[in-house]
């Protein structure tokens, strides 16, 4: 058994353990809103739920050179976000929203998705995921020194959730239906079962 000290690692190096190891993750696609009215999307692998009751989902974003992605920033700013599931038929459109843009611009106008109203809130969404949930803002936690923060640690409350006929079975998602896509390491992502690549955009 090989023995890492973390603490002597860089944040990259850590990183390509952990990605490597916590695998498959279930992948957070998420669309926040601007102040200016931008819609922005992107996918996040470090996700998942936090709890039941209250009903709540976590979304880590990390920084890129201490700056705070457009996520984490207009999810701080309005409130609130909606996060749809990665699944089989929408994964490469998902992956097209990795492209690194400008704050104005979409990164859905890379994509076919539909862009639609939500429920609840005045964040769109999109309709082509089988399940979709709107959170508002329970919580943000910064995560590193004062000095340095590297992350944003979003804690969505559900406020209502969205779900095709197709999956849903009398109380219960059928995943067999939803064919969830997971995310591992590099370029690789994981069907119910299946490894496959994809290559994210520059």
């Amino acid at each position: 058994m090989i023995m890492i000290d973390l603490q002597h690692l860089s944040a990259r190096d850590t990183y390509k353990l952990l990605i490597g190891t916590i695998a498959p993750r279930p992948i957070a696609f998420v669309t926040t809103e601007s102040a200016e009215g931008a819609i922005n999307a992107a996918p996040f692998s470090f996700f998942n739920i936090v709890s039941s009751a209250p009903p709540l989902l976590s979304v880590s974003v990390q920084r890129r050179h201490g700056e705070q992605k457009d996520t984490a920033r207009n999810a701080i700013a309005k409130k609130g976000f909606v996060i749809h599931i990665t699944d089989e038929q929408n994964v490469e459109g998902v992956n097209e929203t990795a492209a690194t843009l400008a704050p104005d611009e979409s990164e859905l106008d890379r994509t076919h998705f539909t862009v639609i109203e939500s429920e609840k809130l005045k964040i769109p969404a999109v309709q082509e995921a089988k399940v979709r949930f709107e959170c508002t803002l329970e919580r943000h936690v910064p995560l590193g020194e004062k000095e340095a923060i590297m992350t944003d640690l979003l804690i969505g409350r559900i406020v209502c959730m969205h779900v095709a006929e197709e999956v849903y079975d009398d109380g219960k998602i059928m995943y067999e239906k939803l064919q969830p896509v997971g995310r591992l390491a590099g370029n690789d992502y994981a069907k119910l079962g299946e490894i496959f690549s994809l290559i994210r955009p520059k």
